[in-house]
């Protein structure tokens, strides 16, 4: 059956985007440029907005709702579109304590003020089921809202995709066919997604983009993958297709493009829906604009008694006023599953690794006790991570707890380590991971100074920026090993 949602009163404001109001002199100003969608198509499909926009625009109407006097920001980056907040809080999308601003990287969220530690986590944003792109990982496909009639080509396409391994697929299909529907919220939200020369998914790279990842296995899937797509697009958007399919997707990139956005900003996450719990895949508007931490401050609930979406600050956390609101996109994976599915590396990644060939081990008890690093494999934290004095301050990051996983090690608590034999293995690992650096075609300065002076497209800088985290990450542990040494049983 499908689920229908009427559009509610614009009775729900977005708090922290009041101070953009001001600079509207009344009216809608005119949409910025979309990147996927036709111009003209959108304008005419933003009727009912314009007019529910037209109460919220008039002063008089809603004196209580008067914006403060303007402040002056003092970050560099650029407030969002006004159009950005309305198109969500007029379908009642709502948000406390945070704006969104626009950098060199993209979209972001960042507190608007002080948040101090609380002992239960507080939410900053809250987004309808309606807003939302929801589809259920296995069959039979049930879609919330329920966007997609009975008997459109669209279902047949999602039907046929494998329902282990193609979910990706079904949200592009799902992504496309409601940016043709007719006012529908993402007509108006895709202006605001990244166009195909603004994202650094793999997806949309070219050959000699891959070949500069100097990464052979992540270039040769990355590879496979761009075939997938191609393959599925061959497959559903022939010459025969009905006309209601071709336009949604006229070329292979917007096929592409789309399941980009699928990869890199959807979750799958278990909601319920009165009674059914469901695996979903979900894509989540605002949210999707949290970018990703290893130590996030937010995490994401779903609400269940009114189909709601909760991004909340975690418990305990101290926030300042313009600290950016971060996720944990993947948990415990290597920087090539990153860009794989992203787009993105780190050099920090505390769950990197390099694969040692050599017999050479080091004591695991010694070794994490240099660094004050504390907790199970799993669970390796830094006991002093702002002031270890007797490693150098601030040397001890995500890259020298991957190091600890990493490092070929042995451990007998009854047995301590004999310190000639330590440095003996210590230097061993140094020399098979200088091995490893010469190796890679370019050097660590060559990267840096490609990247500092030749502008790159969005993929290529992605790729360079990759091999780059992996070369800062193996000196890491180069440097690592030279502090083990020096303050092995000191």
């Amino acid at each position: 059956m499908k689920l229908s949602v009427p559009l509610p009163q614009p009775n729900h404001f977005l708090t922290s985007s009041l101070q953009q109001w001001k600079r509207l002199p009344g009216g809608i100003p005119p949409a910025r440029p979309g990147h996927h969608l036709d111009r003209d198509r959108r304008a005419s499909n933003v009727g009912p907005i314009t007019a529910a926009l037209s109460l919220v625009d008039s002063p008089s109407s809603f004196p209580l709702y008067q914006p403060p006097p303007a402040q002056e920001s003092l970050s560099e980056l650029e407030p969002a579109d006004p159009d950005f907040y309305k198109i969500g809080y007029v379908r009642s999308m709502r948000a406390y304590g945070i704006e969104f601003k626009e950098g060199p990287d993209g979209f972001g969220v960042y507190a608007s003020k002080d948040v101090e530690p609380l002992r239960r986590a507080r939410v900053i944003m809250e987004i309808p089921l309606e807003l939302m792109l929801t589809i259920r990982q296995k069959p039979p496909w049930m879609f919330f809202p329920d966007i997609v009639p009975i008997g459109h080509p669209i279902f047949d396409i999602i039907n046929s995709t494998d329902p282990e391994t193609d979910w990706d697929l079904r949200m592009a299909c799902l992504l496309l066919y409601a940016f043709d529907k007719q006012d529908n919220f993402w007509q108006l939200y895709g202006d605001f997604l990244p166009g195909a020369d603004e994202c650094t998914s793999l997806l949309l790279a070219t050959e000699g983009d891959l070949l500069e990842l100097q990464d052979p296995t992540l270039a040769t899937t990355m590879k496979q993958q761009q075939r997938r797509a191609l393959d599925f697009w061959e497959k559903h958007w022939h010459n025969g297709a009905p006309l209601k399919i071709k336009r949604l997707a006229r070329d292979p990139e917007r096929l592409t493009w789309a399941v980009s956005v699928a990869q890199s900003r959807s979750i799958g996450m278990q909601i319920r829906i009165g009674a059914l719990v469901q695996d979903s895949n979900m894509l989540i508007p605002y949210a999707d604009m949290l970018n990703h931490s290893f130590e996030p401050t937010c995490f994401l609930h779903w609400r269940f008694k009114d189909r709601m979406l909760e991004v909340m600050i975690n418990a305990g956390q101290r926030i300042r006023k313009g600290d950016e609101m971060t996720i944990n996109y993947l948990g415990s994976q290597k920087n090539n599953m990153f860009m794989q599915r992203y787009g993105f590396s780190s050099p920090v990644n505390p769950w990197d690794a390099i694969e040692f060939s050599g017999n050479a081990c080091i004591h695991l008890d010694s070794f994490l006790s240099v660094f004050d690093i504390a907790g199970l494999p799993d669970e390796y934290y830094h006991k002093s991570p702002e002031h270890l004095a007797n490693v150098g301050g601030t040397f001890v990051d995500g890259a020298v707890l991957a190091a600890a996983r990493a490092l070929p090690t042995w451990s007998d608590r009854d047995l301590p380590a004999v310190p000639s034999v330590e440095r003996k293995a210590a230097k061993e690992l140094q020399e098979e991971c200088q091995r490893m650096l010469a190796q890679f075609p370019t050097t660590l300065e060559q990267d840096q100074e490609i990247l500092d002076s030749t502008p790159q497209s969005r993929t290529s800088e992605a790729a360079i920026k990759y091999r780059l985290h992996r070369k800062l990450y193996i000196q890491k542990v180069i440097r690592a090993l030279d502090m083990y040494q020096e303050l092995l049983l000191f």
